[in-house]
C-alpha cells in the first residue's frame, strides 16, 4: 500500500482544491500528472493499484473542498436549509429559497444513485492514465461545443436595465436564484445528472454541470452558481462516505498527511471559487475547453509514444 507523503499531500490538495471546481476535471489531473511525472510519484499516487487508497484520500480531500463552498456560499446556505425546514414544515414551495432548496434536492439524486452504484466502474477501471487523456480531450469538446450553441441562441441573457423596484432592493445572489428558480425540477434533475459523467476521470463536474445549465437556458453567472450549490452536498457526502477506511487502521500513517493536503485543498478551493464566481460574470469556457483539448490531446500523444 502506498503512503502519501507530506508535500505529495500539499501539491495534491492544492490540485484538487483548484481543478475541482475550475471545469478540468479534478480527477482525471490527479491521475494524470503523478503519471507524467513518474517515479515514486507514479507509484504512490495510482488510483488503480491494488491495494491503494489514493482515491480514498482523493475524496478525503474534497470534504475541504466542499467546507470551502460551504465557507463562500454561507449565506446562501443559511436560506437554503431554512427554505427546506420551512418547506416540509409548512407543506409547501412557495418562496424562492423553499423552491431552491427542492431544485438542489431534486438534482442531486441521480448522481448519488449513480455515484453508488458505479463509483468502481467508473473511477478504478478506467483510472489510468490513456483513458483519462481521451475523456480530458473530450470534456474540452463538450465545452467548446456548449460555447458554440450557446451563440447560436442557447441560453438566457441576464436581466436588463429595466428591473422592478422590487427586483433593486434584492441582491446579485437573489436575483439569480430568481432566475435558477424559474427551471422545473425536471429541468434541474436532468443538470444534476450531467454530473454523473465526472464519474468518468478527465470529465469535470463544474464543466458537465455549467454546461447543462446552459443548455437548459441559464446563463454563465447563473449555471455556475446552481453548479458550485450542487457540488456542495455531492462531493461532501462522497467524501464522508470515503473516509472511515482512512480513519481506521488502514489510515495509519495517512492521517497526517490528508490533513496537510486538506487544509491545503479548502484554501484553494475558496480562492478558486471566488475567482470563478467573478470570471462568469462576463467570460465563457472557451479558455477551459481549449486547455482541455491540448492537455488530454498531448497526454494521449505522450503515453501513446512512451
Amino acid at each position: 500500500m502506498s503512503v502519501l507523503t507530506y508535500p505529495e499531500a500539499v501539491g495534491v490538495g492544492l490540485l484538487q482544491g483548484v481543478t475541482e471546481l475550475f471545469p478540468v476535471s479534478s480527477l482525471g489531473h490527479s491521475i494524470l500528472i503523478p503519471a507524467l511525472l513518474g517515479g515514486h510519484w507514479k507509484h504512490d499516487l495510482d488510483v488503480s493499484a491494488d491495494g491503494s487508497l489514493y482515491l480514498n484520500e482523493l475524496v478525503g480531500l474534497h470534504l475541504a473542498t466542499a467546507l470551502a463552498l460551504v465557507a463562500y456560499f454561507w449565506r446562501d446556505w443559511v436560506r437554503v436549509v431554512r427554505g427546506l425546514a420551512t418547506s416540509i414544515t409548512q407543506r409547501r414551495i412557495q418562496t424562492v429559497d423553499q423552491r431552491l432548496a427542492w431544485l438542489i434536492v431534486t438534482a442531486c439524486v441521480p448522481v448519488a444513485v449513480a455515484g453508488v452504484a458505479l463509483d468502481k466502474v467508473f473511477r478504478t477501471t478506467l483510472g489510468r492514465p490513456v483513458p483519462t487523456a481521451i475523456f480530458l480531450a473530450l470534456n474540452g469538446i463538450v465545452l467548446f461545443v456548449t460555447e458554440q450553441l450557446r451563440r447560436g441562441g442557447t441560453g438566457r441573457r441576464r436581466a436588463g436595465a429595466a428591473a422592478t423596484a422590487q427586483e433593486e432592493q434584492l441582491t446579485p445572489e437573489e436575483l439569480s436564484d430568481q432566475r435558477i428558480t424559474g427551471m422545473s425540477m425536471r429541468q434541474a434533475m436532468v443538470i444534476g445528472a450531467a454530473q454523473i459523467l465526472a464519474l468518468l476521470p478527465g470529465i469535470s463536474r463544474s464543466g458537465s454541470t455549467i454546461s447543462a445549465g446552459i443548455f437548459r437556458g441559464l446563463n454563465h453567472e447563473d449555471s455556475a452558481r446552481f453548479a458550485f450549490l450542487l457540488a456542495t452536498p455531492v462531493i461532501g457526502g462522497a467524501a464522508l462516505l470515503k473516509l472511515p477506511p482512512l480513519l481506521g487502521a488502514q489510515g495509519n500513517g495517512l492521517r497526517g498527511p490528508l490533513l496537510a493536503g486538506s487544509v491545503a485543498a479548502f484554501v484553494a478551493a475558496y480562492f478558486a471559487t471566488r475567482y470563478l464566481v467573478r470570471y462568469f460574470e462576463n467570460r465563457t469556457l472557451i479558455p477551459f475547453a481549449v486547455y482541455c483539448s491540448v492537455a488530454g490531446l498531448g497526454s494521449l500523444a505522450y503515453f501513446a509514444i512512451g
